[in-house]
């Protein structure tokens, strides 16, 4: 059967490092998988193509396809459109759109680039985390929001912005669901991070994965403010198996996470709806300032091809090959840039695309 897969290359490195994706997924063919792409834009792309971040035609695509692959969104020169028109709204709205409410960020340190890391390699060597990120809730989507002009502190009338963390209970216990799932198949052990000390909200949220934890008794369940969360990622990373945690606590957790692990270019992720199809793409940003220079990190987009032959099309032994053609590249002593260090083979983003091709027929 072929597979139908949506390609958003976005804006700034998002097109080079995508081409390199699908350099592989092309590689693919050669072990009987089928399928077929159309690529859309969105973003930036997407305003500059049809006025909107997400334009209809791209968010058709995006729902009709089986997989998403996207590359990243955003740029300088789109930060005086009006809110609703800038980039990041494309990527909110398609999330929101396609359901996508469980995202799922690895934190993998490959053997080789343990010195790449910002922390003591015997912090960080043999790290393996998964974080759990509600998607589609959260202050980034409650109502009511805005800014407006309000008394303030002077009695005098100024500007005055608001936003509304907002979570339903069964909002949290569907990804509560997908969390307690994963951990069964690692190591067993699930921490829920959140801030129920002085949040209502979050005071929520542990009273629902404590109740969702009723049907995981294998599986071990830990709570821990986002504060302290966020320093013993940096003290003791290792002790941490999977997390599941909000929308904002876990954009900035798993960009932390991502510096353990030698560079934010080597980061993939997965967003998921109640069937598992998701969209993938890496978990960094645009990067204009190298946009157009070839010297991108594909790895972490490669990488997401691996979690969408995993998760959503069912490809166990392809994730495998894929993923194994990566360790192979590292192993070899290919680096972009990001992961330099001396004595191994500095390579452009293209380089870095053939190589694990080569490593996949090989």
């Amino acid at each position: 059967m072929t597979k139908r897969i949506a390609v958003l290359p976005g804006d700034g490195i998002g097109p080079e490092i995508v081409a390199e994706a699908v350099k592989v997924l092309e590689a693919l063919r050669d072990f009987g998988f089928n399928f077929e792409t159309e690529q859309a834009a969105i973003g930036g792309a997407g305003y500059d193509a049809a006025g909107d971040p997400l334009p209809e035609a791209s968010l058709k695509l995006a729902k009709h396809a089986d997989a998403v692959l996207l590359g990243a969104v955003g740029g300088p020169h789109y930060d005086k459109l009006p809110r609703d028109l800038r980039p990041e709204r494309g990527l909110l709205r398609i999330r929101k759109e396609l359901n996508l409410f469980a995202n799922l960020r690895p934190a993998l340190l490959y053997p080789e680039l343990a010195a790449a890391s910002s922390l003591k390699p015997e912090v960080v060597a043999g790290l393996d985390i998964m974080i759990v990120r509600e998607l589609t809730g959260d202050i980034y989507f409650g109502q009511p929001r805005g800014i407006e002009t309000r008394p303030g502190l002077n009695g005098q009338r100024e500007r005055v912005g608001f936003n509304t963390m907002l979570y339903s209970e069964s909002e949290v216990r569907r990804v509560a669901h997908v969390a307690f799932g994963i951990a069964m198949k690692r190591r067993g052990q699930l921490c829920s991070v959140e801030k129920a000390n002085v949040l209502e909200c979050s005071e929520l949220w542990k009273e629902i994965v404590i109740e969702v934890s009723k049907e995981y008794p294998d599986v071990a369940l830990s709570h821990m403010y986002v504060d302290n969360a966020a320093m013993q990622l940096v003290r003791a990373p290792k002790q941490f198996d999977v997390i599941v945690t909000g929308n904002i606590f876990g954009d900035i957790l798993s960009d932390e996470a991502s510096m353990l692990t030698g560079s934010i270019g080597m980061l993939p992720s997965a967003s998921l709806d109640e069937s598992n199809k998701g969209m993938y793409e890496p978990i960094h940003g645009s990067a204009p300032d190298i946009a157009g220079q070839g010297i991108a990190n594909p790895l972490a987009t490669i990488l997401s091809v691996v979690m969408m032959m995993r998760y959503t099309l069912n490809e166990t032994v392809l994730a495998d090959r894929i993923d194994t053609a990566v360790q192979k590249v590292l192993a070899q002593g290919y680096r972009t840039g990001d992961i330099y260090t001396e004595g191994t083979n500095r390579v452009g983003t293209a380089a870095m695309g053939d190589a694990v091709v080569a490593a996949l027929r090989g």
